[in-house]
């Protein structure tokens, strides 16, 4: 009965997203300035209430988290992060390769047509995070594991009760507005003209880079599976939610709540085990991203220098943006504003290269996001295979909560 209600929720939301999609899309094709400018509003305040929940949500999942993985604590700690590095690494190199076969017989544009600026917002709420997702995770990290090392056990069910009072959060207040931020949010791209002007000039260049996605998704779940030795299809199939609410935000952290409630869903990941992960892997884990903008700045650099980079430079670049993409901000732009270092010095792209890598990387951010938070998922089920195999983390939670 508890699987059916699980359905039925995830259907509902998809729903709701899929409707909040449409109507905003046709809200921003037939908008006034006027109505475009409470439209704004009405985003901007949504998107600040949900970007200064993420700090709390990620706090109150890892930290908890890392108490309960006892023993494993730094050993699954040093595994995500290094899964997320190499999944990085590696979806990039996929891209260059995959792009040197397919990049020089298209026929790439020279020209960009300019967007219809969208009006500045008529309301403003601001609502700051208390932190940064970054310093968050560092709090998360840092508590989780004093508290265990130190034995704290005032605290640690101190830290047990804030994740409760967080998951009614995301339940009741996160999760119910986020079609309507989905909604404002492709108002404001169909209103500026993307969905309908720069998107057709790209259309092979975003439909390559999904392409790239499902290959990396397939390739990341089949290591899990092999990882683990369970069906990675048990947890693939519960991320719909979260896949369409990443293309809604454009953000990773946006995402979380949504990403949380569907990976505690399946029947072969443990809550330990998603309640450590998938928030780690929200903030650190953008191979999405990575695949496209790195073929981004070969068609780019094809487009405006006349050659894709070498074999040295890419490399080079590839095996830093994989260590930038760990300290990439989880919202809409984060990777390739964290990579403009190496973009430029690495690469050596000019403000124009910079500008037209900007945009363009824009009008698939939220296919790249969607890659990254379902990716999220194979990574889970791959520690959960390394840690978990014989149940005995939810052992020791059942233990510890006794």
């Amino acid at each position: 009965m508890k699987n059916k209600g699980n359905a039925k929720n995830e259907w509902s939301l998809i729903i709701k997203l899929l409707m909040g999609i449409l109507f905003g899309s046709v809200v921003g094709l037939l908008a006034s300035e006027s109505i475009m400018s409470v439209v704004v509003s009405i985003k901007y305040v949504l998107g600040q209430f949900i970007f200064f929940t993420v700090p709390l949500v990620i706090i109150a999942f890892i930290a908890p988290a890392i108490t309960k993985l006892k023993n494993n604590a730094n050993k699954m700690l040093g595994m995500g992060i290094g899964m997320a590095y190499l999944s990085a690494v590696g979806a990039a190199s996929f891209a260059y390769i995959a792009g040197l076969m397919i990049i020089p017989h298209l026929s790439v544009p020279s020209v960009m047509d300019s967007l219809h600026e969208l009006p500045d917002a008529s309301f403003k709420l601001a609502i700051p995070p208390v932190m940064s997702v970054m310093s968050a995770l560092v709090i998360a990290i840092l508590l989780g594991i004093t508290t265990l090392k130190t034995r704290a056990e005032v605290f640690e069910k101190g830290l047990q009760e804030f994740e409760k009072m967080m998951l009614m959060v995301i339940k009741s207040a996160v999760i119910p507005v986020l079609p309507f931020f989905v909604a404002t949010t492709f108002a404001g791209l169909a209103y500026e003209g993307t969905l309908t002007l720069q998107l057709p000039v790209f259309l092979k260049i975003v439909v390559l880079a999904l392409v790239g996605h499902m290959i990396w998704l397939g390739v990341l779940y089949s290591l899990a599976g092999a990882v683990s030795g369970k069906n990675p299809w048990e947890v693939l199939k519960h991320y719909g939610p979260a896949y369409l609410t990443a293309v809604g935000t454009m953000s990773s952290a946006a995402t979380l709540p949504v990403a949380l409630d569907c990976a505690r869903k399946s029947n072969v990941l443990s809550k330990e085990t998603v309640d450590f992960m998938v928030p780690l892997g929200g903030t650190i884990h953008l191979a999405g991203s990575v695949l496209t903008e790195t073929l981004f700045i070969m068609v780019i650099s094809l487009m405006l220098y006349g050659a894709i980079p070498s074999v040295g430079t890419m490399a080079l670049f590839v095996l830093l943006f994989g260590i930038f993409a760990i300290g990439a901000p989880g919202v809409p732009g984060g990777t390739v504003m964290a990579s403009m270092g190496i973009v430029v010095g690495v690469i050596g792209f000019d403000p124009a290269g910079v500008a037209l890598l900007i945009a363009i990387f824009a009008l698939q951010d939220s296919f790249g996001t969607a890659c990254n938070v379902t990716g999220d998922g194979a990574l889970t089920l791959m520690l959960e295979g390394v840690f978990n195999k014989d149940g005995t983390l939810s052992t020791q939670a059942e233990s510890s909560n006794a």
